[in-house]
């Protein structure tokens, strides 16, 4: 029993945090995902991992983001080393953005997650409805 249960446990899990020492205001965790967690990285994120993209091609891909916003959050990721900026001086500038090695080295993970997402939304709204209709 305890043989199956060992293999269920990823090889390479974090230690349990010691919450009674934990510095809440400095957590790593918390700091990065609150990033990566937004409503339009994740997009950018995996779009980007594809290939890199003209500002005007990223705008396209995602119709309901606005400029204000694709910009900024184009920004942020640049600020945390995600992706690369690079400017072309044609008339007028154009910009393409490509993801770093630390963009790839995030996105291994993140792309698991987006799986798991496509793969059991279903599920999930099914119970929310569940709980909703049980409160």
């Amino acid at each position: 029993m305890s043989a199956t249960i060992s293999r269920l446990k990823p090889a390479t899990s974090a230690p349990a945090p010691d919450f009674a020492n934990l510095d809440f205001g400095n957590c790593p965790v918390r700091d990065l995902l609150n990033h990566i967690g937004g409503k339009w990285s994740t997009l950018l994120l995996q779009a980007l991992a594809e290939k890199p993209y003209r500002f005007g091609e990223l705008r396209r891909m995602v119709p309901d983001i606005s400029q204000r916003m694709l910009t900024q959050t184009l920004r942020d990721l640049q600020r945390d080393g995600y992706i690369h900026r690079e400017v072309f001086p044609t008339k007028p500038p154009s910009v393409e953005y490509s993801m770093t090695p630390l963009g790839r080295s995030l996105y291994r993970p993140l792309s698991e997650v987006i799986n798991w997402a496509l793969e059991n939304h279903d599920a999930v709204k099914v119970a929310r409805q569940r709980f909703e209709a049980e409160t």
